[in-house]
């Protein structure tokens, strides 16, 4: 038996961590999500070169392949290799056969100067006409002006804003500096820590698994008026799941929830990428309605259509040699952890 489907969309994803798989570990046990981002994702993204990057985008976008997963959101950060990240990524993505949409997350972590850059790398890809939003770190690492800078960027380039919110209680003022600048096509990464009435425009991306695994909590995104959507925040492109964990999540706070919330956001989705609802992912399982999906593991794309283009069938995928991809990724990983 099977179903067709069209394409999910990882409404956030952070392409580099590809290569953060069995990293050796930190200098020191982090004990609070301040530290897991400083001793770890911020030492990782300082060590990134370009060809790092590219791997790990090829080995993302085919993993996210052969999960059904036809667009990803990309939020990117590399501070020692900035100009043509994005390009990079775009094009690795492209060679799969995956939709990208991409943004360079701009950080006055490293200075004014760095944050230029960042603004830059936005600038010139979006104005050579890449696919992306203009991202920004988030709001407690960057200044006001810089926040400002961005927004209005973003507005000139008639784009979004690709930011985390609220992920963790460091950023707990990002509302207040951010209400008089988000816009309806902003795109606000986890909202953990966001009130009820947070007076932010914009749509909201669910991450449930990534916010276990760093402890910051559960952001209970059924309770917010703006739009929702579900990414991955860099732990693989493997919606179904990231929707099983998101209903779960919803479960347990609330034994009336049904899986029909989760699988609203997850198909949500789709309004950030249109064209994947033209895309045709055949399943190894029918049929796809999410009370099946949600208590039924192992379910797996058989034959994944593109632009009309099949890009993976029962052999894989068809644009590129999956063992070589994997191989590739692997010596880049080897080199990034050397680094570390």
């Amino acid at each position: 038996m099977s179903a067709t489907t069209p394409g999910m969309v990882c409404a956030h994803h952070h392409l580099y961590s590809a290569l953060a798989r069995g990293m050796p570990p930190p200098p020191a046990t982090p004990t609070h999500f301040g530290e897991i981002l400083e001793l770890i994702w911020w030492r990782l993204d300082r060590a990134l070169d370009l060809e790092m990057i590219r791997w790990s985008a090829m080995l993302g976008a085919l993993e996210a392949l052969e999960q059904g997963t036809t667009a990803i959101v990309d939020h990117h950060e590399s501070p020692e290799a900035i100009e043509g990240s994005l390009s990079v990524i775009a094009e690795a993505c492209a060679e799969v056969g995956v939709r990208v949409v991409c943004a360079y997350g701009v950080t006055d972590r490293h200075g004014a100067e760095g944050a230029q850059r960042g603004l830059e790398e936005n600038r010139r890809f979006l104005a050579e006409g890449g696919r992306g939003l203009v991202g920004v770190h988030a709001a407690f690492t960057c200044t006001d002006d810089t926040l400002e800078a961005a927004a209005g960027l973003a507005a000139d380039l008639g784009v979004g804003v690709h930011i985390h919110v609220c992920e963790g209680v460091q950023d707990e003022l990002a509302p207040g500096r951010l209400a008089a600048l988000a816009e309806d096509d902003w795109l606000l990464a986890h909202g953990v820590h966001l009130g009820d009435r947070h007076g932010l425009a914009g749509t909201i991306v669910h991450n449930p698994r990534s916010n276990m695994n760093n402890g910051v909590g559960y952001a209970r995104p059924a309770r917010f008026d703006n739009p929702v959507v579900i990414g991955s925040d860099g732990i693989g492109a493997a919606m179904l799941d990231e929707f099983r964990i998101a209903y779960l999540c919803h479960r347990a706070d609330d034994v009336t929830a049904t899986p029909d919330p989760a699988w609203s956001w997850l198909e949500a989705g789709r309004t950030l990428v249109p064209e994947t609802a033209d895309d045709e992912v055949t399943w190894s399982y029918a049929p796809m309605d999410p009370w099946h999906i949600v208590f039924t593991p192992g379910i797996r794309p058989r034959r994944v259509i593109v632009d009309d283009e099949v890009v993976l069938d029962e052999d894989g995928p068809t644009r590129v040699d999956a063992e070589e991809v994997r191989a590739k990724a692997a010596e880049q990983a080897r080199r990034l952890h050397a680094r570390l």
